[in-house]
């Protein structure tokens, strides 16, 4: 915590406190001359440490401050100011201390309560709740000491009470953009996109070149999937350019909404003409995909996996399109790659049983089958799968079973598979006893 963060707090409490200190001191002894005057050793130690924290010599104050409560223990302006050299000092515990103690003396120093939450609101933000929301109530009127409060409980996962804090800022002070920004990105937190547009908009009205809002204002548009994320993507990139993040977000937008043109045109601009990033280079496989060039994306991919061959989702990835270009082989091989690496992806397993029963392969189909049903119920589908491998298999009773099973479950969403596995029953409860 830099000492900076509590200057303006302790230029408002140091001249009343040292005045009102002051006035406490008992009187010194009377001269016998009655026209002088004897000068308070401890108001003198006060007046040294006050200079000496002027001069933002930290240490020096803190001989003078330790003496004066020596004498005097019970006076909370000594322990104030000794904990704000102890701060400047970066003596964490130390300031904690003698915060704790001024406060204990002066339940009503607003500034100790808030330079205590300030204090504890990196290492520990619950624990800065407490003193932070005594300094909102001994400060109703300033919006500071709400902004601080909000930021404890939200970084201690208390989002109702930071949009509460944030909000009542907000009231006494509409013009403070910080907690407009804040208040967006609780609400974001809180799945609640269309509000946090709102206090990100509010904020660009006061600030149209903020980082915070600008970028605040673009990913609430991205969790609303509205297409105008692009654009507010371009407007924050403007003014942070250095975000990596946010431009893969960006592209991800421009491919969600099939924008291949200008995702190559941004990919190739951002890269300079080389697309070797791995996170590039998945995202020019999707286009790829988008557009129907499997070729291409498979090279791609090649390109990614000689940078990251231990990626199980670029394994994945190429083994589904190998998968939908009917290259089995190739498929089964990348998919079972991506299964060592990703064991229990079930992604990775329904490709699998799908590229096995593409190329025939029924036995290691319902095998495959059987891996899944451990991690999820079969629906209809499985089910309809599992019958046409028994019949290919000439399994009979398993294939009646295994329709009638599809049957019940499906109810007739899908009329195609529905008559073929009535047809089949019928056919198959034909048969004579011994060929079933």
């Amino acid at each position: 915590m830099k000492a900076s963060r509590l200057v303006v707090l302790l230029s408002l409490v140091m001249a009343p406190a040292a005045s009102c200190l002051q006035a406490q001191q008992p009187a010194a002894k009377a001269p016998q001359t009655g026209s002088q005057k004897v000068r308070n050793p401890l108001n003198d130690l006060l007046d040294e440490a006050q200079a000496a924290l002027d001069k933002n010599n930290f240490e020096a104050a803190i001989p003078p401050l330790q003496k004066f409560i020596a004498e005097k223990p019970d006076v909370a302006f000594a322990h104030f100011q000794l904990a704000y050299a102890y701060t400047a000092l970066n003596r964490p515990e130390d300031a904690q201390a003698e915060y704790t103690k001024c406060v204990s003396l002066d339940p009503k120093m607003a500034e100790a309560y808030l330079n205590l939450g300030m204090l504890l609101l990196d290492k520990n933000p619950a624990q800065a709740v407490a003193p932070l929301s005594k300094a909102v109530e001994l400060l109703p009127s300033q919006s500071r000491p709400r902004n601080l409060l909000g930021l404890a409980q939200q970084r201690s996962s208390d989002l109702k009470g930071a949009a509460e804090s944030f909000e009542g800022a907000n009231r006494l002070d509409p013009k403070d953009i910080d907690s407009l920004n804040h208040l967006g990105q609780v609400y974001l937190q809180m799945d609640r996109p269309a509000e946090a547009e709102k206090k990100f908009r509010a904020a660009l009205n006061l600030d149209p070149r903020s980082r915070e809002a600008l970028q605040g204002l673009a990913f609430s548009l991205d969790a609303q999937k509205n297409p105008g994320a692009i654009d507010a993507y371009r407007a924050y990139l403007a003014v942070a350019p250095e975000d990596q993040s946010a431009r893969t977000r960006m592209l991800h937008c421009m491919v969600d909404q099939g924008q291949y043109d200008a995702a190559i045109a941004e990919i190739e601009k951002s890269g300079n003409g080389q697309t070797s990033g791995i996170d590039q280079l998945k995202l020019k496989a999707d286009i790829e995909i988008g557009r129907k060039k499997y070729p291409e994306a498979i090279a791609t991919l090649k390109q990614a996996l000689t940078l990251a061959p231990k990626d199980a989702q670029l394994h994945g990835g190429l083994g589904r399109i190998y998968m939908q270009t009917r290259d089995f082989p190739n498929a089964e091989r990348e998919l079972k790659s991506a299964l060592q690496m990703d064991q229990n992806n079930l992604v990775y397993w329904k490709d699998l049983s799908t590229t096995y029963y593409l190329s025939g392969n029924y036995q290691a189909t319902l095998a495959t089958l059987d891996v899944i049903a451990k991690s999820e119920t079969p629906g209809a589908g499985p089910w309809f799968i599992r019958a046409l491998c028994y019949d290919k298999l000439g399994q009979v009773p398993a294939a009646l079973d295994a329709y009638r099973k599809f049957l019940a479950l499906d109810e007739n969403q899908n009329p195609d598979q529905v008559w073929q596995a009535n047809q089949r029953i019928h056919v198959l409860e034909k048969l004579p006893e011994k060929k079933k």
